[in-house]
């Protein structure tokens, strides 16, 4: 029996639905670079890029960034970069702790919200690295994959339903990279009107991707 092309086995993954073009208040939003952690009383830095309906740039908005830990809370607002859709924040974490940061887009409901931050004292030493598949997990959640797809590995409440639900899915991990290295391949997945567009994402971000998608599930997970 012929073997069947590799993305006859990532049936639809990261794929918008045409319906998504009949939902004009829907957006995606995209984390640039996410960092391992924050250091308290510094800056904290983030670029990211708001797209309606996960592909075009929505430039002209006003994003809030806001950072919560126990009872302390932390707001800043957001200017335009370089790029239209492109937004840059800066915001210092006042106490150590788990952060939760949340970008607000200012376009309608969009949001996102990170995994914790880990926030060290300025004198304290970096905290350990996260495993390839826990960096990919907060990649998923940061490079706004959530925003289409729902994943209950990412050990979050809420997720899109614009694309197919990737839970305890795997796939071709070869395939996958270039998939996500360039969406635009000729024999990529099609589905809809609309595809994932091209995230400019590094290797390490990729390889920490596929880790996560690809991970064995743990005991105890739903």
């Amino acid at each position: 029996m012929p073997k069947r092309p590799y993305y006859l086995l990532l049936p639809a993954i990261l794929l918008l639905p045409g319906v998504s073009a009949l939902r004009g208040g829907w957006a995606s939003i995209t984390l640039e670079h996410l960092p391992e952690y924050a250091v308290a009383g510094k800056p904290l830095t983030l670029s990211f890029t708001v797209r309606q309906h996960g592909v075009t740039p929505l430039p002209g908005l006003k994003p809030t960034l806001e950072a919560r830990a126990g009872g302390l809370n932390a707001r800043a607002a957001a200017s335009a970069g370089k790029a239209a859709g492109q937004y840059v924040v800066s915001l210092a974490l006042p106490e150590p702790g788990d952060w939760t940061l949340t970008i607000q887009s200012g376009f309608g409901p969009t949001k996102l919200t990170l995994l914790p931050l880990r926030t060290v004292a300025a004198d304290a030493a970096p905290p350990v690295a996260p495993t390839e598949p826990e960096r990919g997990r907060q990649l998923f959640v940061a490079k706004g994959c959530v925003g289409c797809h729902v994943r209950a590995e990412a050990a979050l409440a809420e997720g899109g339903e614009f694309g197919p639900s990737l839970t305890g899915k795997r796939y071709a991990a070869d395939y996958l990279k270039r998939f996500l290295a360039d969406p635009s391949i000729p024999d990529r997945p099609r589905s809809g009107t609309f595809v994932m567009p091209n995230l400019d994402l590094k290797q390490t971000e990729i390889s920490a991707l596929v880790a996560f998608l690809n991970a064995e599930r743990h005991s105890g997970q739903d």
